[in-house]
């Protein structure tokens, strides 16, 4: 019974140390439609809704996101997904269009 106890102990330390670490300091840049200072407040707000968002700046001009999250916390989906459900394409996501149609008409890119 002890050998059993003293394998499993023992599979268990090999595991946990063979997990993939999170970085608490993972940074993206990503490619976000907008256009305007607006834009860029909603994109911001949105991103950092997602807990473990540790900095987000759209830059207008770019539209590229730089951020900074906490993998522990979440990942770039997460924070992709939060701000494709205020109105703003990211990539291949798609904002609903009954979401989009709600922008601002000087909100309104054009969409791919």
């Amino acid at each position: 019974m002890k050998t059993i106890v003293i394998l499993l102990v023992t599979l268990i330390s090999v595991g946990i140390q063979a997990q993939e670490k999170k970085n608490k300091n993972a940074t993206y840049t990503f490619e976000v439609n907008g256009n305007c200072e607006t834009c860029k407040q909603r994109i911001e707000k949105a991103a950092y809704s997602v807990k473990g968002v540790k900095s987000a700046v759209w830059n207008i001009e770019t539209h590229q996101l730089d951020l900074i999250i906490n993998e522990e916390k979440t990942d770039v989906t997460a924070v992709k997904k939060a701000i494709v459900a205020v109105g703003h394409d990211v990539g291949d996501m798609k904002a609903d269009d009954a979401v989009y149609d709600k922008l601002h008409h000087c909100c309104k890119y054009e969409r791919k």
